[in-house]
């Protein structure tokens, strides 16, 4: 979505606010993998899988390996180097808004991306037997394969959103949720201080559905909204946004759910299946071109 919108916005009028909920230490190294990604995709470097970095090669991990760490988080050679990068800051005292600002201008990302919080906040899964999990074990090393009945953002209560957020957010012509997990993905950004009222004061606010006959395409997105006690499909990703949407956009598979439609939301149909980046531009100058007035 970030890329899509990059082809058609102008670099300085887009923001691309990331999720911090995911962040963590890995082999003592700073870890912000949302914000990695993003990074990498805005610089076109992204892998193949749509994480880490194109060609990357794995010599400390094989090294780590062969004295038996457990590698099975897996990071390329480029991409734990930017993540020591951002380690030393932090450490030297630079907040994660100036080092990832940093990175992506080394990187050639032209957008501005912004982690949604300066501050810690970690995302915690229960499952069903009761454990409470950080986010890599659950979503990484455990392949979210658990059943998700409880979330906590640890330390969103004393966050604060990232200096000049809530001013884009109220600044900005739209504002694109993207089709992301709402309960891991957004909710770790809407729950951070005065963010999800700024989001409900916007006006132009648009969601995609990451769903696709009521499932996602990866990831666990389908099964967590329904695990929490949402409804199924495209009722549950309403239910996750309540009083946030002007407009939520479901793929075409799923035109019959337009019907959800009401004087709040407007569910609107189109082609949401993006496999490359001509279709990411199109759909990035529809969206643009249908929402903005």
């Amino acid at each position: 979505m970030a890329r899509a919108l990059s082809g058609v916005v102008a670099p300085e009028r887009l923001t691309v606010v990331v999720n911090v909920g995911d962040d963590d230490y890995m082999y003592g190294a700073y870890v912000a993998a949302d914000l990695d990604t993003v990074t990498y995709t805005l610089a076109g470097i992204e892998g193949p899988h749509g994480w880490g970095i194109a060609d990357d090669t794995f010599s400390v991990m094989d090294a780590m390996a062969a004295t038996g760490i457990d590698t099975s988080f897996r990071l390329g050679d480029r991409d734990l180097a930017n993540c020591l990068i951002r380690t030393e800051a932090l450490r030297n005292g630079v907040q994660l808004a100036d080092v990832t600002a940093q990175i992506a201008s080394e990187l050639g990302a032209t957008a501005t991306v912004m982690p949604a919080s300066n501050d810690k906040i970690r995302t915690r899964v229960q499952i069903d037997d009761g454990t409470w999990l950080s986010f890599q074990d659950y979503f990484v090393t455990r392949g979210h394969r658990d059943e998700a009945v409880a979330l906590d953002y640890a330390g969103i209560a004393d966050a604060e959103p990232a200096p000049g957020l809530l001013a884009r957010i109220s600044q900005a012509d739209l504002v694109v949720i993207a089709p992301s997990n709402p309960p891991l993905s957004i909710w770790p950004i809407l729950r951070i201080t005065g963010v999800e009222e700024a989001i409900a004061a916007a006006g132009n606010v648009v969601a995609i559905s990451p769903l696709f006959g009521g499932k996602a395409l990866k990831g666990p997105a389908d099964r967590v909204v329904t695990s929490l006690g949402m409804a199924a499909g495209t009722a549950g990703i309403l239910e996750s946004y309540s009083g946030l949407l002007d407009t939520l956009i479901v793929d075409r598979v799923d035109a019959a759910d337009t019907e959800l439609s009401s004087a709040e939301t407007q569910v609107v149909a189109a082609d949401t299946r993006i496999s490359d980046k001509v279709q990411g531009l199109q759909f990035g100058e529809w969206l643009v071109d249908t929402m903005v007035p």
